[in-house]
Order: C-alpha cells, then sequence, then structure tokens
C-alpha cells in the first residue's frame, strides 16, 4: 500500500476546517442532519438522547439526511413514537415495528433495521432501566470503554449469545454516538475522548484523500483505507490547541462531512478539477488526481 500519511498537513486542514465550521460554515453550511430535534423535544432531556441513540444505531448505507427527516417524522407521530421508548418496544411484536418503521420510511432494510431498533432499545430497557446514561456510569463515562463495552456485552436469546448494541458496537457508529452525545446531547461527564477514533463513512474518507492528508497510490476496499485515516486524524490534532483546549480527531467530524458532502463529493473521480474548487474555503490543500469511489471500491493516484 502505497500511501503517505501528512500529519503537517493534516494539522493545517482540522484548523482550518474547525474554525470555519464553528464560525461561518463549510460551502455556507454548519448543520448537521442530527442538530434538527423533533418538535417539542428538550435538548439533553432522556427522550432527545434516545432519538438520538436509536436513530445513529441504524445510520449505516444511509443518506444521513433523509435517515434523520424520517427519524423526526417519526417521532413527531403521536401514533408511532412509541418507537423511541424502550420499555414500548419490549412490549410491541417485532412485526409491527417492521411495519410502523416503515411508514416514513425510518427503515431502508426493513427486518435488519427492525431487529437493530428493537434489540438496542429492549437492551436499554432490560439492563439499564430504559437509559443509556446508565449504561454510561457503569463504565465510569470513560469513552474507551464505552467502546469496548459496546463490542462486548451480549444477551442470551435462543440458546445462543447476540450482541446486546448491533451496529451501535461498529467501528464508526459507536465513534459516532459518543461525538452526538457530547455535541447534540451535551453530556459532560464523558472522558477520554482524545483517544476515540474519527468516525469514518464515505465523507470523512472523500474529504482526508481530496485534502492530500492521506494520498499517494492505492486500489483496493475502501475498509481497508479506514484505519489510515484514523491515523492520520489522531497523529494530525495531536498537540493542537483550538480556543484554548486542545483539540481531538472528534473534533474534525462534522468539518470533514461537510467539506465532501457538498464539495468533494462534486470534483472529477479521474482527473481531480472540482466545479467548486474556487469558492472552496479549503482550495489551497486540494490534489489533483485520481479519486475514485463507487460504492466499496476505492483507487487512488495523488
Amino acid at each position: 500500500m502505497g500511501l503517505l500519511i501528512d500529519k503537517g498537513r493534516g494539522k493545517e486542514v482540522a484548523e482550518l476546517l474547525y474554525n470555519l465550521f464553528s464560525t461561518t460554515g463549510i460551502q455556507g453550511r454548519n448543520e448537521m442532519p442530527e442538530d434538527i430535534m423533533p418538535k417539542g423535544v428538550i435538548r439533553g432531556s432522556l427522550e432527545h438522547i434516545m432519538f438520538i441513540t436509536l436513530t445513529v444505531s441504524i445510520d449505516y448505507q444511509r443518506d444521513a439526511p433523509a435517515l434523520w427527516s424520517a427519524s423526526r417524522k417519526t417521532f413527531e407521530d403521536p401514533d408511532i413514537r412509541y418507537l423511541f421508548n424502550p420499555e414500548d418496544l419490549h412490549k410491541t411484536s417485532p412485526e409491527k415495528i417492521v411495519e410502523d418503521m416503515q411508514i416514513y420510511k425510518l427503515s431502508q432494510k426493513p427486518r435488519k433495521d427492525a431487529f437493530i431498533w428493537r434489540t438496542v432499545g429492549i437492551t436499554f430497557y432490560k439492563k439499564w432501566g430504559s437509559d443509556p446514561r446508565n449504561f454510561l456510569q457503569s463504565c465510569n463515562w470513560d469513552a474507551p470503554t464505552i467502546l469496548k463495552r459496546l463490542k462486548e456485552d451480549v444477551h442470551l436469546y435462543n440458546s445462543q449469545w447476540k450482541p446486546d448494541y448491533p451496529y451501535l458496537r461498529g467501528d464508526k457508529i459507536g465513534p459516532l454516538w459518543l461525538r452526538m452525545l457530547r455535541d447534540n446531547i451535551g453530556i459532560t461527564e464523558l472522558k477520554g475522548l482524545n483517544r476515540v477514533p474519527i468516525p469514518v463513512d464515505i465523507h470523512v474518507a472523500r474529504a482526508t484523500l481530496t485534502t492530500g492528508v492521506v494520498r499517494g497510490k492505492f486500489k483496493g476496499n475502501l475498509n481497508e483505507l479506514f484505519e489510515h485515516i484514523r491515523r492520520a486524524w489522531f497523529e494530525s490534532v495531536e498537540d493542537l490547541n483550538i480556543k484554548n483546549k486542545p483539540m481531538i480527531a472528534l473534533d474534525v467530524d462534522e468539518p470533514l462531512w461537510h467539506l465532501s458532502k457538498y464539495g468533494c463529493s462534486k470534483r472529477d473521480k479521474i482527473t481531480g478539477a472540482c466545479p467548486v474548487f474556487h469558492e472552496c474555503e479549503a482550495h489551497e490543500f486540494c490534489v489533483r488526481g485520481m479519486i475514485k469511489i463507487d460504492n466499496n471500491k476505492v483507487e487512488i493516484n495523488t
């Protein structure tokens, strides 16, 4: 794998994008799809926590704005709001959950998504009094411990041990959940977040490659690049202070997502020519060359 991690470049990109995202925005935007709350929900409330937790648990291979919009519509419909209540999920048949999650297209893969949603909800009901904060407290609010427990905790189902937190335990969704608990819910007790890897999706991957923070030659599976990208951002933010506090890898998740979603995704896959190059606030870091990402396949020559 002929790839280079340029942490000096990464440090400059991180500082630039973070400052932009926290002020004027990137391409004029600084709001994430999950930032818009359902009507009547109070920030930081248990309702808000369950809205974020259950929705992010099915945030895989999805268009994020569409997913969060569908979740808000589902929550705002009193007839199916029970989907966000762990105890009600326990009392409701899997068939009805499958059916009701399709009303506003909350589920894209009806049975799989309903299984994930129901399992996560019932875990919090049975083990943590329907409140994810009890689980977090049992981990001493320590982020790496939380990620470890998400992967390791299991329950007995039909004589087999099954994960307590399907998909919420994933390498992307676990760190993403922690960032949302910090940024959206406002949980200040979380510690050790500097040891949490950036949640890598196609947008974070693309923006990392187009800015040249990771560059070189590669052809293969996108997942093979993820560890390089995680390491690149750990190294890039090391010893970087922003607004009088140490920067962590999670801090560049949202800025990179925006840069790709509204900028880098428009560039030519072969030449690197970009129609929004001159309007892009990060154009000085834009690398030329091939960056082809199709489904889970990637080819790079930068």
